[in-house]
């Protein structure tokens, strides 16, 4: 199992980098176990690999980072769960398709434990969950709003960035991007969509379900030659 990190006050963004850059060395070169941390970020946009300028509607609302990830712009403030997963996938097999199914599970596992229905929609990142009462779109299906962000990096097949979570963020925050570049859909919470549910509450979900989603996923493998 990783060591968990949990950290109480929220990190500047450029400190959660340096920390990862040198967990991540630590992992690839056998001096250090895998980590999976848990914390907060002040209100900031991240820009992915893949971000498009003209999503950036509000540059100057919040300090904007590069991320260096896969994806495009996201929001990240209090209220939102941060999961960076630093996991060495030469232990658990090098297939990177398998290993983001496997963070997808995690979260409709853990959100799940709060009667949740998350589920992943074909050519749109993250986990989403149906809005009935907000009306149906245009095929007729009910409206959706995205409770959970995914995006992970790859270094020596050992990972970093990772998930975050909804659990009750001003959701007004998003306003100032379009969030991985989905203008169609809007976005929700926890707290948002009616349930009481506690930072605490969720890191307990998460650790619960951890193990079980990723054996589910991918079974460990022997790396690759």
């Amino acid at each position: 199992m990783p060591e968990w990190i949990k950290s109480d006050t929220p990190v500047g963004y450029a400190e959660a980098l340096a920390f990862m850059e040198a967990r991540v060395a630590a992992i690839a070169a056998g001096e250090a176990d895998e980590a999976i941390w848990l914390l907060e970020h002040p209100p900031l946009y991240t820009a992915g690999t893949s971000a498009k300028r003209e999503d950036l509607v509000d540059p100057d609302r919040f300090p904007v980072y590069e991320a260096g990830r896969g994806g495009q712009y996201t929001y990240h403030g209090p209220g939102q769960r941060i999961i960076y997963v630093m996991l060495d996938l030469n232990k658990r097999g090098r297939d990177v398709r398998c290993f983001v199914r496997a963070l997808e599970a995690w979260v409709i596992a853990a959100l799940a434990e709060f009667n949740v229905s998350g589920e992943i929609r074909d050519g749109r990142v993250g986990v989403w969950v149906k809005r009935p009462e907000k009306g149906l779109q245009a095929d007729g299906s009910p409206q959706e709003d995205k409770i959970a962000a995914i995006g992970v990096k790859l270094r020596r097949w050992v990972s970093f960035h990772g998930i975050s979570i909804n659990v009750e963020p001003d959701l007004s925050h998003f306003s100032g991007i379009v969030p991985c570049g989905i203008r169609e859909h809007g976005v929700t919470s926890l707290v948002d969509l009616g349930l009481p549910v506690t930072m605490d509450d969720l890191d307990v979900a998460l650790q619960a379900t951890f193990e079980t989603a990723f054996k589910a996923e991918c079974a460990a493998a022997p790396p690759s030659a």
